[in-house]
This record gives structure tokens, C-alpha cells and sequence, in this order.
């Protein structure tokens, strides 16, 4: 079994520890945290190993799971990647491009394999729909919070908008052409709910926005394409999916057919994708063991996380 050991063990790293403790593919090793009263709270609890340094504990495992602030991805992952230590890190990536750029470069020459988490690409009902979704044309997204100050240290685009992100750049095979976006600083500093529009060099275009001070939380996407309409509700894992087709010369009078201007007939017809419910932290987790073990490149690599990061900054920019 993989050792792994977790770096950070605030509001998500308190889950990284209770999926890693449970786990049938790691053996959890410990935790690192700097704040005292959170590592004496945690081992008063658990029967967790904390350790006393980043540096100690990155010796002593196989895999680092880095659930740290944002700001200090690029150290710790820095620290494991250079003891030629496999790593996990929470999105996003890193806090600058040049410093995910930096990891990915590192990882590479060090031989070792990386992963971002990047977590809805594991929710089951995105999976459950991933071979429908061939050549989107038109993207729309809604992910939409309650405001936490937890996370306000950065914009919505870092804090919400980039599961989007990656999400819509894992489904569009075509390079960014321009962007457009703006945003409202409301509670915090940084934005608080931003809208941008992403238009890629093969047509599809992306409508996303974000915010983190509405009433209610929603995480809907929703895929335009030829003769398909696929929707995802990522927070309560379901889908829906209506797909046109040609309509046969005979159909029975439960068919819903409509004529289009040019005298066409076509029939809608809804698919209902099998979902199997799991737990997406799990899954990312596991999932990152499984290509260490068979030595494959991760669903979310570090290049994927780079990318992400990346049009995430270009929409940062754009806000101004």
C-alpha cells in the first residue's frame, strides 16, 4: 500500500484525513498542521499521528496530499516533489501561472506523478454523461454559494468559478480565442460574483458565472450541441439529457415530433443515464493511487490544473 501523509488540516483537510484514515488503497501515515489548537483538537479525537514539520512527514510517506491555502501550494509541493514524493494538491494548482508552470516542470524531471483536485470531475453525475458530450457549441454554468468567509482571501474565480473552468476546458478540444468578464467586489476584497464569457477558436462558447453571496446554492451546467441538450445539477447529482433525432415515416402518438421551418420532422427523445452515487474526494483520492500503482497519467493532471489556473488569471485580468 501507498504510505500517505496530509499537509493541512483545516475545513477540507479534516475530510482528506477521514477518507486517507479509511482508505483500502493508502496507509495513512499522519498529518502536518502549523495551527496548535487545530492538531491538538484533531489528535484529542482521532487516533491521527500529527507531525512536527512539512519536512518530517514528507520523509516518512510515499504520497503527499497537500490541503494547505492556496498561498503556500508552491512550498509544499516544492518540498515533496524535490524528495521525489507523488502529489496530491487541492485546487487551484498553485497561486501564480509561474508557479504552476514551476510544479510541472519539476514533476516531470523529478519523475513523479501529480494530481489537482479539481473534485467535480469526479461527481458521479458529470461521469454519468461524459460519452454524450462530444462537440459542445454552447456551455452555460451557474455555481452560486452562500457567503463563507472561508475562501474570501481570493476572488470568486479562484474560490468557485474554476471547477467551471475545468470543466468546461476538459469538454472543448480547441484553444482559448478571448475572453470577456467582470465582477463585483460586494463583502470582500476580491469579487465576490463574476461572469465571464469564453469564446474557443472552434466556435463553442462558454457563459460562466459565479458568486458567493446568493441565497441559495446551485451548481448547474448546461451543454448545447447538434441535435443534443445534456444538463448536470452537481449538487444534487442528477442529469438530463434530450437528444433530437429524424423523425421515422411511422411514430406511435406518445412521440413528441416537431417541424421545423424547412418542413424537417424530428423526434425529442430523453436519455436517463445510470448514476451511481459515491463520494468525489474518495474517488479523486483512489483514482490519483490507481495511476501511481499502473504508472497512467491522472484524469486531472498538473497540467490540467495549470490550464484552469491559467484562464482563471485571464478572467481575473479582464475584471480588472
Amino acid at each position: 500500500m501507498l504510505k500517505i501523509g496530509i499537509l493541512g488540516a483545516g475545513h477540507l483537510g479534516k475530510i482528506h484525513l477521514r477518507i486517507a484514515a479509511a482508505s483500502k488503497h493508502y496507509e495513512f501515515v499522519g498529518f502536518y498542521d502549523p495551527d496548535p489548537n487545530t492538531v491538538s483538537a484533531i489528535i484529542t479525537d482521532t487516533e491521527y499521528t500529527a507531525f512536527e514539520s512539512p519536512e518530517t512527514l514528507i520523509e516518512a510517506c510515499d504520497v503527499i496530499d497537500i490541503v494547505t491555502p492556496t498561498l503556500s501550494h508552491f512550498e509544499m509541493a516544492s518540498l515533496a516533489i524535490n524528495a521525489k514524493k507523488h502529489v496530491f494538491i487541492e485546487k487551484p494548482l498553485a497561486k501564480t501561472d509561474e508557479e504552476a508552470t514551476a510544479l510541472v516542470t519539476l514533476a516531470k524531471s523529478k519523475g513523479v506523478l501529480g494530481q489537482v483536485g479539481h473534485v467535480e470531475r469526479f461527481n458521479p453525475a458529470f461521469q454519468s454523461i461524459l460519452d454524450s458530450i462530444t462537440s459542445p457549441l454552447f456551455i452555460e454554468t451557474h455555481r452560486l454559494a452562500e457567503f463563507n468567509p472561508r475562501g474570501t482571501d481570493v476572488s470568486v474565480v479562484l474560490d468557485l468559478m474554476i471547477h467551471d473552468i475545468d470543466i468546461v476546458l476538459s469538454v472543448v478540444n480547441s484553444p482559448v480565442k478571448r475572453i470577456d468578464a467582470s465582477g463585483v467586489a460586494v463583502i470582500s476584497e476580491t469579487p465576490d460574483i463574476s461572469n465571464a464569457r469564453i469564446e474557443f477558436e472552434n466556435g463553442c462558447v462558454a457563459n460562466l458565472t459565479a458568486s458567493r453571496i446568493s441565497l441559495k446554492k446551485m451548481r448547474k451546467t448546461r451543454f448545447f450541441q447538434k441535435n443534443a441538450y445534456i444538463a448536470v445539477d452537481f449538487l444534487s447529482k442528477k442529469v438530463e439529457v434530450v437528444k433530437i433525432k429524424d423523425a421515422p415515416k411511422n411514430t406511435d402518438d406518445l412521440a413528441l415530433v416537431l417541424k421545423n421551418a424547412e418542413g424537417q420532422k424530428k423526434q425529442i427523445y430523453f436519455e436517463n443515464p445510470q448514476i451511481n452515487d459515491s463520494n468525489a474526494i474518495q474517488e479523486e483520492l483512489e483514482h490519483f493511487a490507481e495511476c501511481i500503482q499502473q504508472n497512467k497519467k491522472p484524469l486531472v493532471s498538473l497540467h490540467d490544473g495549470a490550464k484552469a489556473l491559467k484562464v482563471a488569471h485571464q478572467i481575473i485580468t479582464c475584471i480588472g
